[in-house]
């Protein structure tokens, strides 16, 4: 990195890692999905698709589609941050300028403060259930369970404030230690429910394919909307990969395999539950409180909390951490980013997206997917078919340079992100356009991603006309 930096664009949490620290191998990413994919939200993605009538393999099939297909934005994102070594702020910067990638950041910033809010509620729930397994007058107790949801807020701070290293050594150590609970898990209640036969014999309640058609095509957008936030910042992780393999095989070999895994341990153990209770819980909190056996039920939220934290932490911190930092570099340090994480992620009320499971992935996945996926077909585009994978590094922190456009703003940039948010949500505004909305990822992918293209076609402003560099 020469001289020419400038320091409203710059600091050390934003500025491309050294060879030295790219230390990350296939295992480290693969034990990161791991860990970021077996958490509460993951098995309530997969227990909603029970409670809205799907049966097993419909549910598990529609999971893996959505994580095979998320994972080619994925892995298309991640190729830059393990390039050069600069996070996702920064990336953008090339197709929105210097100044613009405040739109994107912040948009995605937002989206995870949600996630960030969700997570610590429901750490909050397990906290409140385990204090009701040793203390059981605890019960009822409505100050009980925000005390509990502040003090898991505070564990999450503490470790962001202990920095990424921790965040590295936590998801490489509980990742096998998470599968394993969760499989006993589902080996104990299924077992109560009188083996796998019951479980999965359960029906769809779909009686025709336009009924499943109906309820299948949003929630597919839903499942590629759980992971849209990550397919935006992954250079935030891959900027650390050792290589582009490491990168590249340890998330093919996690993402999918390890949804797909624990996504069937929620579908069983909801199906489980209708055996058991005559009605699908989704909710797994709720679920082990029907329960009479407190030493199951308290190692069982033990490790539904410790996923929950390593996923908060590396999914929904990381990120807006670095976002917040790039709206001002000399002022918001990551652990400054942090904490507005936190109370932002407060203000969202969480409370009321996990109301019950068509608001959590009818409303929320699907809804922020319309945000998202304009903001991934833009970057994809310009990157790979503007650019050649070619960036100029130095000139992604300085005013004046090839990503400066227009006062530092890319408007054919901002314009292909809004033509393609507006097309994805007009369905929520005009009912015979709603299948628009309900394919509200793809349509704003394609959408945006085309417009930025065309618009591009011939423009040489941002495109860099030498190799560019790897710091």
């Amino acid at each position: 990195m020469g001289d020419r930096r400038d320091s409203s664009l710059y600091n050390d949490d934003l500025a491309p890692v050294p060879a030295a620290g790219r230390t990350w191998t296939r295992y480290n990413y693969a034990s990161l999905w791991v860990a970021m994919s077996v958490c509460i939200p993951t098995y309530m993605l997969a227990s909603g698709l029970i409670a809205g009538g799907m049966n097993w393999w419909q549910a598990v099939g529609t999971i893996l589609l959505g994580n095979l297909i998320v994972l080619i934005p994925m892995l298309l994102n991640a190729h830059a941050g393990a390039k050069y070594g600069i996070p996702f702020p920064v990336f953008v910067r090339a197709s929105f300028g210097v100044r613009g990638a405040n739109v994107p950041a912040v948009l995605r910033a937002l989206v995870a403060c949600g996630w960030f809010g969700i997570q610590t509620w429901i750490g909050g729930q397990a906290i409140y259930a385990m204090l009701q397994i040793l203390w059981p007058a605890a019960k009822g107790s409505g100050a009980g369970l925000w005390i509990c949801f502040f003090l898991f807020w505070a564990l999450n701070m503490y470790v962001i404030w202990r920095g990424l290293a921790t965040i590295k050594i936590l998801e490489g150590v509980a990742a096998p230690f998470m599968l394993g609970i969760g499989l006993l898990l589902l080996w104990w209640i299924t077992g109560k429910a009188g083996g796998f036969g019951p479980v999965l014999r359960a029906p769809s309640r779909f009686q025709t394919t336009a009924e499943f058609v109906r309820f299948f095509i949003p929630s597919l957008t839903g499942m590629v909307g759980f992971w849209a936030t990550v397919a935006l910042n992954i250079p935030d992780f891959t900027r650390y990969a050792r290589s582009q393999r490491d990168q590249m095989w340890g998330q093919a070999l996690g993402l999918p395999a390890a949804m797909t895994l624990y996504s069937f341990i929620g579908v069983a153990v909801t199906s489980a539950s209708v055996v058991l209770f005559g009605e699908p819980i989704w909710d797994p909190v709720a679920l082990l409180g029907r329960f009479n056996q407190p030493v199951v039920a308290f190692i069982a939220l033990i490790a539904l909390l410790t996923a929950t934290l390593n996923t908060n932490v590396a999914a929904n911190v990381v990120s807006p951490a670095n976002d917040f930092s790039n709206l001002s570099p000399r002022r918001i340090s990551f652990r400054t980013g942090g904490l507005l994480t936190g109370v932002i992620g407060i203000l969202l009320m969480p409370w009321k997206l996990l109301a019950d499971f068509s608001a959590y992935i009818f409303g929320w996945l699907v809804g922020y997917s319309g945000l998202l996926g304009p903001i991934a077909g833009v970057m994809i585009a310009d990157y790979f078919l503007v650019r050649r994978c070619e960036l100029v590094v130095e000139d992604l922190y300085q005013r004046g340079g090839l990503y400066e456009y227009a006062g530092g703003v890319n408007y054919r940039a901002l314009a292909a992100l809004a033509g393609g948010i507006g097309v994805a949500l007009v369905g929520l505004l005009a009912p015979p356009l709603r299948w628009l909305y309900d394919y509200a990822w793809f349509v704003g992918f394609l959408v945006a991603g085309s417009v930025y293209a065309v618009a591009m076609k011939g423009a040489r402003a941002g495109v860099p006309v030498t190799v560019g560099e790897k710091t």
